[in-house]
């Protein structure tokens, strides 16, 4: 096994590690926070309220079908980020 490939796989090891790095506290913070702002009660409401407006521009003909559904198709991704990133980690250890 040649250097290189061995130092690629000890460098994505550390990478999904799990471990937070000295120091980013205030970064995993904020993050968390905006997580939780992102995925909260008041996005929720907004979304679908956001979704129902679109849906009722759709059906009366003032607006264009494909802008409609790729409002629709981001809230899908944006709720279910979570859902996509774990089985995205999944196949990738799968494929190890």
């Amino acid at each position: 096994m040649s250097t290189g490939l061995a130092l690629g796989y000890s460098s994505s090891a550390l990478a999904q590690s799990g471990a937070d790095p000295a120091g980013s506290g205030p970064i995993v913070a904020a993050l968390d926070w905006l997580q939780g702002t992102l995925l909260g009660n008041v996005a929720t409401t907004v979304a679908v309220i956001a979704v129902a407006m679109i849906g009722f521009m759709m059906l009366t003909g003032r607006m264009n079908w494909r802008f409609g559904a790729t409002v629709i198709l981001g809230c899908f991704v944006l709720f279910g980020a979570s859902a996509i990133v774990s089985g995205i980690q999944t196949a990738a250890q799968v494929a190890r």
